[in-house]
Parts: C-alpha cells; sequence; structure tokens
C-alpha cells in the first residue's frame, strides 16, 4: 500500500505539468485560429493553377498571372475594405475571365480558361516580406485548361503581390488590417511555430465536421 501511494504522489508533478502543457496548447491554438479568422475576412488571395507542370504551361501561367494582377489591382486600388474588394471583383469576373482568355489565346494555346471568387483552403505560405498562416480565404481563382499543374499564390488584397518587403505593413495597414495582424504576418521569426497551431486546429475542425 505504501508502494502505491508512494508512486501515486510521484506521478502528480508529471500529470499536472501535462495538464498545464495541454491547457497552454488548447488557449495558443484558439488565439492563433481567431487571428488566423480575423486576417482572412480583411483579404483576397489570389490563386492561378497552370494547365501542366511543362515549362510552356508554367511560362503561360506566369503570363496570366502578370495581366490578371495588374488589372486586378486596378479595379481594387480605390476599395477601402474587403467587403467593397469583393463586390468589385465579383462584377469584374467576366472581364477578367476574357482577359485571361485573350492572354492564352495570344500565346498560342486554346485552354480554356475558370475565373471564380470562392473560398479557398490554403497551407501556410511565405511570401517576400511577410507570410500567412494557413486557413480558408476568400480568393480570386484561375484554373487555366485542366488545372493540374503548380499552382501560383499571393495577395491581391491589400495589393500585397507587387509591394516591396518595405511596404507590406503600409500597404496593409491602408487596407484596414490592425497592427496586431500586421505583426501577426510580418514576423518571421518563429512564424514555423505560430502557424503550425493554426495548421493543427484547422484539421481537427475539419476531422471534428
Amino acid at each position: 500500500m505504501d508502494f502505491l501511494l508512494k508512486r501515486k504522489i510521484s506521478w502528480r508533478p508529471l500529470e499536472l505539468a501535462l495538464l498545464t502543457g495541454l491547457l497552454a496548447a488548447l488557449v495558443w491554438g484558439m488565439w492563433s485560429l481567431h487571428a488566423q479568422q480575423e486576417l482572412a475576412d480583411k483579404v483576397v488571395r489570389l490563386h492561378i493553377l497552370a494547365n501542366s507542370d511543362s515549362e510552356e504551361d508554367q511560362a503561360l501561367k506566369l503570363q496570366v498571372r502578370d495581366a490578371v494582377l495588374d488589372r486586378a489591382e486596378g479595379i481594387l486600388r480605390p476599395a477601402p475594405d474587403r467587403a467593397e474588394a469583393a463586390r468589385r471583383l465579383r462584377l469584374a469576373l467576366p472581364e477578367l475571365r476574357r482577359l485571361a482568355e485573350d492572354t492564352v489565346r495570344s500565346a498560342g494555346y486554346d485552354y480554356g480558361v475558370t475565373v471564380e471568387l470562392t473560398d479557398t483552403a490554403f497551407p501556410t505560405r511565405a511570401y517576400d516580406g511577410f507570410t500567412l498562416p494557413a486557413g480558408e480565404y476568400l480568393a480570386l481563382r484561375l484554373v487555366i485548361g485542366a488545372g493540374e499543374g503548380q499552382n501560383w499564390w499571393c495577395v491581391v488584397f491589400p495589393p500585397l503581390c507587387a509591394q516591396t518587403t518595405t511596404d507590406v505593413a503600409q500597404t496593409a495597414m491602408a487596407a484596414g488590417l490592425g497592427e496586431a495582424e500586421v505583426g501577426l504576418i510580418t514576423e518571421q521569426e518563429g512564424y514555423v511555430l505560430k502557424f503550425k497551431s493554426v495548421e493543427l486546429w484547422n484539421a481537427l475542425r475539419q476531422r471534428l465536421s
């Protein structure tokens, strides 16, 4: 009996440490997920899928990207927030599809192009000067031909795709992101650990649903 009692007492600190660690992980995960959701409510991403991974199709993807990105940034330049950005993009979807198809035709291909504004799941992605956590984001999504090639991601609102590293924070705050959200995406040190919890929580949420 004394042996069992001693063993039970010796396990208590370990159990307490495990419980404390679990609670800390849960709180950190919930905060990270909440931060990602608030961030997603303020941005529109750009997602372009190439027809295939051939060198020609990947080069074509970049041509379409340049044409669509240039026009989309012009459409969105006056937009004060994501709601207005989404409204403008929905109205411009037919124009953007024609522009993408014209670019494909001019390059000598006959691929079709689908263009939509839809919620899309993204993994954690590091760009030049900022990083976005995994999760669902509203995205301007273009599929060239079969859409079986490597894709290209960026952020069309705020217009971060074309920004230099030093302009990211200023551009993001001008589009309505708060200091905490800007800090979340621009603080490169430790972002892998910070955003890994978002991926784990999203995976758990999808499994439960």
